[in-house]
């Protein structure tokens, strides 16, 4: 999917990845950052919000909650970082990282929430009156006042499978009244999700059903007397689309794939963002005139189409179809390569749902890259006696 992208904008980044592959410092299914190219694309969002009037919380899901790499982006002026369920927030926790915003794409469990309301983020998303409650009563406890924001939807929006929730527009006006109500808490905003998405045909991001759903949310909360301090439109969020999220009056957005230069609107190499991750891999075997490398890092709605093979200079290879079905032991190319041979690709993912490592990677431009680290899908530090 992304794979002439990175070729066009950080062909270095291929140099980098074969080098350390060969000096032993990196395995097969390692996602390769590039740490000094994710600075430029955050630094550039940034700037760009700012402009706009838009406030950043970064993701740190898409490149496997690193808990080193969101240090590094948080000094370059980022918010706080969303949590997008409470093992992220555990994680970011533990390395004393500021969580901005929870509770959006996974409820808080009951059993923590005393604990996550303790750590005070800027808002907690909620879509039932019954985990308001349970926010209520945890702050109320600790003599703190929490912020919510009300998740919303409608009948005719955008809810991808395992994310069914929100309040309908119709139960707002009595929803809002009955968290009012409660010590504790205020109603700080709205959120939905996803409130863009990238048009293949048209070529561009475009806002999706769920944004109008969003801003008639607000205007409810502002009819029932509530000041409105956060309009968050999370997805796709990017240089090219924040100024679309400003002309609707989004005020917060949450850029996760726009800091490695993963979007999908960067599939010819043409955005300011430059893409910042491939994923390496190396050919295991073959079998009925096909190769098959290492997997772990297979993302299904990722559009895994093509690869780059290191046989004495690299060639590409075209990725068989995967059956979402399975598991991905191994990903397969429709040529014959020999055993033992780097693969590159570069395609959409989501670090925090694989099993791969993450390397980080610095001095990649300047042709002398320095692993930072390993870490794994999760964050944590992976020891060097067992890269």
């Amino acid at each position: 999917m992304l794979l002439k992208a990175l070729e066009k904008q950080n062909p270095a980044l291929i140099d980098a990845a074969l080098t350390l592959w060969q000096r032993g410092a990196i395995k097969p299914d390692t996602y390769v950052i590039d740490v000094d190219q994710v600075k430029d694309n955050a630094r550039l969002l940034l700037e760009t919000a700012a402009r706009y009037g838009i406030t950043l919380y970064l993701m740190s899901k898409q490149f496997g909650r690193n808990p080193q790499l969101c240090k590094i982006l948080l000094e370059c002026g980022y918010k706080g970082i969303v949590a997008v369920d409470y093992k992220e927030a555990r994680q970011l926790y533990r390395h004393h990282l500021p969580v901005a915003h929870i509770g959006h794409l996974v409820q808080i469990p009951s059993g923590m929430v005393d604990e996550i309301v303790a750590h005070q983020p800027e808002v907690i998303t909620v879509y039932s009156v019954a985990k308001a409650k349970e926010i209520a009563a945890a702050a109320t406890r600790l003599g703190i006042k929490q912020a919510l924001l009300l998740k919303v939807s409608h009948p005719d929006d955008l809810i991808y499978p395992g994310q069914e929730a929100g309040f309908s527009l119709d139960e707002l006006p009595e929803v809002i009244s009955e968290i009012k109500m409660l010590a504790g808490v205020r109603l700080a905003g709205v959120t939905h999700f996803p409130c863009l998405l990238f048009d293949s045909e048209k070529g561009k991001t475009l806002p999706s059903p769920n944004l109008n759903t969003l801003l008639e949310a607000k205007s409810i909360l502002e009819h029932q007397g509530i000041c409105v301090d956060q309009v968050n439109g999370p997805s796709a969020t990017s240089v090219e689309s924040i100024p679309i999220l400003a002309h609707y009056g989004i005020t917060h957005a949450e850029p996760g794939h726009s800091l490695t230069g993963t979007m999908p609107s960067n599939q010819q190499g043409e955005q300011p963002e430059h893409i910042a991750m491939l994923y390496l891999s190396e050919i295991s075997h073959c079998y009925q005139n096909h190769s098959y490398c290492y997997g772990g890092g297979y993302y299904r709605r990722g559009h895994l189409n093509h690869a780059l093979v290191y046989d004495q200079q690299w060639r590409p290879g075209n990725v068989l179809s995967h059956d979402n079905d399975s598991i991905d032991y191994t990903l397969g190319l429709a040529e014959v390569f020999p055993v033992g041979s780097p693969v590159i690709m570069c395609f959409r993912t989501q670090i925090f749902v694989t099993r791969s490592d993450v390397a980080l990677v610095t001095g990649i431009q300047s042709g002398q890259p320095m692993l930072l680290g390993i870490f794994d899908s999760q964050g944590n530090t992976i020891p060097p006696s067992t890269h």
